[in-house]
């Protein structure tokens, strides 16, 4: 590639960057002008501050520790050249999002709530990071089994769970859009359990081009944000200071993971962004606006699991079977459709854009 190339590549991931942190933060400020008790701008402004400076300070030392991300050959091949780069980046950043999220209260239940929330992102973060460890030792794309990464996800959320139960801080119902409610009675557990996994490996699978998990995962958070604030007595302010830490540190990170990305996130950080978005939907009530606002999330993962399926249930005695995307996950289908990384990710940031603003407009009262 030829310097003016090159120096056209990194512009293409600067300035979509800067038009998401911008239409992110602008959203915080206009939030805390017009809504009554709304604190926002704050944390995402603290959050984005220190982990564009740690992970600044931190990708030289994943470097030096040689933490260079192993690229699946089975992949696209123009991301072979991505081999090398620092990962576990999560590592950097989710701590900076929790500890300024956990500071947003200090008191009663709302404490409570954010120590859990803080609690159970976190203990993600270190399966995600046993994950890329194992993968790095091992010298291949592959860490834990697929089985033992699900036990321990499953455990953490249990105990989540198990914790929320006992304090009372979840109803048996889900809202809905226009005053309505679905009554789940004790289905509402292993309905939770249930989007644990399922939104984890979604951020997880969705992981896979320059800025892209980073970007829907902070226009997500600060959409759970915003909602919760436009809910009135309905919201939660504690929480939504919580989701826009969580924003801002994956903004500061964003900084860095933009195309051409010098740090990855890895597991440790698709994990732990999962987690924090669902045990926050949880507490607030708030399925729905994740749903809606996280629907890039769902494709990801939908794309891999009509794959598998389609390709197996066509299967014949040659071993081989009929495919409905190029691969998948989806962002790879358009990849190798011609589309290249540096319009797709933008793409598919604003596809997510408009989906918070489905989910701001059809939130629940």
């Amino acid at each position: 590639m030829s310097d003016a190339s090159d120096q056209t590549s990194r512009l293409d991931g600067r300035w979509p960057a800067a038009v998401l942190i911008g239409a992110v933060s602008t959203a915080a400020f206009v939030s805390d002008r017009l809504i009554p008790n709304s604190l926002l701008s704050l944390p995402l402004m603290a959050a984005m501050l220190v982990s564009t400076l740690i992970t600044w300070w931190g990708v030289p030392r994943l470097r030096a520790l040689k933490m260079g991300q192993v690229i699946r050959t089975e992949g696209p091949q123009g991301h072979l050249s991505k081999s090398g780069t620092p990962t576990m980046g999560g590592l950097l950043v989710v701590p900076v999002g929790v500890i300024i999220g956990s500071l947003v209260s200090s008191e009663g239940r709302s404490a409570q709530q954010l120590l859990a929330i803080a609690l159970v992102t976190l203990a993600y973060m270190v399966i995600g990071g046993v994950d890329d460890w194992s993968s790095l030792t091992k010298r291949t794309n592959t860490g834990l089994t697929p089985r033992g990464k699900l036990l321990l996800q499953a455990t953490a959320a249990v105990l989540f769970l198990g914790w929320a139960g006992w304090q009372g801080w979840m109803a048996n119902t889900v809202s809905l859009p226009f005053n309505q409610e679905l009554s789940l009675h004790w289905l509402i557990w292993p309905l939770a359990l249930f989007v644990f996994l399922a939104e984890s490996n979604a951020t997880n699978l969705t992981d896979g081009l320059d800025g892209l998990a980073s970007g829907c995962g902070a226009l997500v958070f600060a959409g759970l944000a915003l909602q919760l604030m436009l809910r009135g007595n309905g919201g939660d302010p504690a929480l939504a200071g919580f989701c826009m830490a969580m924003a801002g540190c994956w903004l500061g990170f964003l900084i860095h993971n933009r195309n051409p990305a010098k740090v990855f996130m890895g597991d440790t950080g698709s994990l732990a962004m999962g987690a924090a978005l669902t045990a926050v939907s949880l507490l607030s009530d708030s399925l729905w606006p994740l749903l809606v606002m996280g629907g890039v999330f769902l494709a990801e993962s939908l794309s891999v699991i009509v794959q598998v399926w389609v390709f197996k249930a066509t299967k014949g005695a040659d071993g081989q079977g009929r495919r409905i995307f190029r691969m998948a996950p989806l962002h790879h289908h358009f990849e190798l459709g011609g589309t290249p990384e540096q319009v797709v990710v933008p793409l598919f940031w604003l596809v997510t854009a408009g989906l918070v603003m489905l989910g701001l407009g059809l939130h629940p009262n």
